[in-house]
């Protein structure tokens, strides 16, 4: 069950072992300063390299740091999908584990976030990536939002805040990642976009080639289009509570 005003970190990593304490760091200079309660959950989407062990090291003397490890790599997505279920938070915050994301900006989208929205989501105002994977993010955004209606600057972007409560309900399926803004809004989420930070990878490498992932990006597009013409809207105008309740 969330609690109120806590903030849940989620983070999945993949092979980024040098890059797990500096992060754990960072995020801990700019969340204690809130003064709400607050945990990093970092989700090991079957690291081969050193990243559980430090991980594991970091969770032994620092109550706020928890973690699951998967059995096989299995993606970005399963790894938010049980990150935002085991989170224990109201407010789920994304991040990508490789520091290209700044956690200096979180506290600005949290009081985006206050303003009354249920979605926060970053846009990278000057990406650090190659020309190719710009290129390729720039017509993947295009296409979404053409195809979805939608006016998202930066999907790619894993930074984001989000309501525990209606993150835990929107569909699971690989790709979702991608889809986040757009199945937040499927559950009603007033959502707002704020430009952030981008920085230079430093240590690890990318997990994502340029148009690697292209058809099946496709297929997933087909899918999410698919649930906005079908998704259940409907308003309840009175309601008697059974016996009890």
């Amino acid at each position: 069950m969330s609690t109120p005003n806590f903030l849940s970190v989620v983070a999945p990593v993949l092979n980024e072992q040098d890059n797990i304490v500096p992060l754990f760091n960072e995020l801990r200079a700019y969340l204690t300063p809130l003064g709400r309660d607050w945990e990093v959950l970092f989700v090991d989407d079957g690291s081969t390299d050193a990243s559980l062990d430090r991980i594991r090291h970091l969770a032994a003397g620092h109550p706020q740091v928890c973690y699951l490890a998967f059995a096989a790599n299995r993606g970005q997505s399963a790894a938010f999908a049980a990150g935002f279920q085991a989170a224990r938070g109201d407010i789920i915050i994304t991040i990508d584990a490789d520091l290209q994301n700044d956690p200096a900006d979180i506290p600005a989208m949290l009081r985006r976030f206050d303003e009354g929205y249920d979605m926060v989501i970053g846009w990278r105002g000057s990406r650090q990536d190659t020309w190719a994977k710009r290129l390729a993010s720039r017509l993947a955004n295009a296409a979404r939002n053409v195809l979805t209606g939608e006016r998202v600057r930066d999907t790619g972007c894993s930074l984001k805040v989000m309501r525990a409560v209606m993150a835990r309900r929107i569909p699971m399926f690989g790709g979702m990642h991608r889809f986040l803004p757009t199945l937040m809004r499927l559950e009603g989420a007033a959502i707002a976009q704020m430009k952030v930070r981008h920085r230079p990878r430093l240590c690890g490498v990318s997990k994502y080639s340029a148009f690697g992932r292209l058809s099946t990006t496709v297929f997933d597009l087909l899918a999410v289009m698919w649930m906005q013409r079908r998704w259940l809207r409907y308003t309840i105008t009175e309601r008697r509570p059974p016996e009890g309740a």
